[in-house]
């Protein structure tokens, strides 16, 4: 495992200063690319503590991506108040902004579960220093995610295959409409935060990532 060197700050904030956490590499690695995790709906108790959002960062730590979690607006010590998603979409684009400034040779990728997902894809679509996209228990149920279907950036959506906001019948519906390259992965008997399953989560993500960068195994096996 990579070692963590690990850094606690507040990210400038459209609505205010957001409580952020970033893991790095050793100085003088190469960071090939970059990576920001959004966090569950925070009405409902979601911050960058998540398990399933810090076991994500975890596994994409353990790649050798420097991985950014921070709080939207409102939770944990972030400043400003709830915005429905809307002012959220803002707070992402911030994190963005300081992964591309701290990092500017690598692009980005972008992680979201549940609320996270929703708003983080929806910014990592439209925005071109985002190169990958992961989706976690997509709400796909009750959700707007039509803006997925002129995304043509490489997607990996993780689902429980007993999720409650987010159905197989409905993601696979969703999926249908999605242009290439595209990857869902059902994990069987996991509801919608992986309860108890979140080992096929990171198997899903690490595979993911190794198919797509088989020559980061390389490097790191010449390091």
């Amino acid at each position: 495992m990579a070692e963590i060197f690990h850094r606690r700050f507040f990210l400038k904030g459209p609505a205010g200063r957001l409580e952020a956490t970033l893991w790095t590499q050793p100085a003088g690695e190469i960071s090939r690319m970059a990576a920001v995790v959004c966090h569950p709906h925070p009405l409902y108790g979601g911050t960058l503590h998540n398990k399933v959002v810090y076991q994500v960062a975890k596994t994409l730590h353990r790649l050798g991506l420097p991985v950014l979690r921070f709080n939207f607006r409102g939770a944990g010590m972030s400043e400003g108040t709830h915005n429905d998603g809307r002012g959220e979409q803002d707070d992402v684009r911030a994190a963005i902004d300081f992964l591309a400034e701290t990092f500017p040779s690598a692009p980005i990728l972008l992680a979201g579960f549940s609320f996270g997902a929703v708003v983080g894809l929806r910014v990592g679509c439209s925005d071109a220093r985002v190169a990958e996209l992961v989706g976690l228990g997509l709400p796909a149920n009750n959700s707007d995610l039509t803006f997925l279907a002129m995304c043509g950036k490489p997607k990996l959506f993780v689902q429980g295959g007993q999720d409650q906001y987010g159905s197989q019948e409905n993601v696979g519906a969703l999926m249908e409409t999605l242009p290439e390259p595209k990857r869902l992965v059902v994990v069987e008997n996991a509801d919608h935060f992986f309860e108890g399953k979140l080992d096929p989560v990171n198997r899903a993500v690490s595979e993911w990532m190794n198919e797509r960068h088989p020559e980061w195994a390389v490097a790191r096996s010449a390091e």
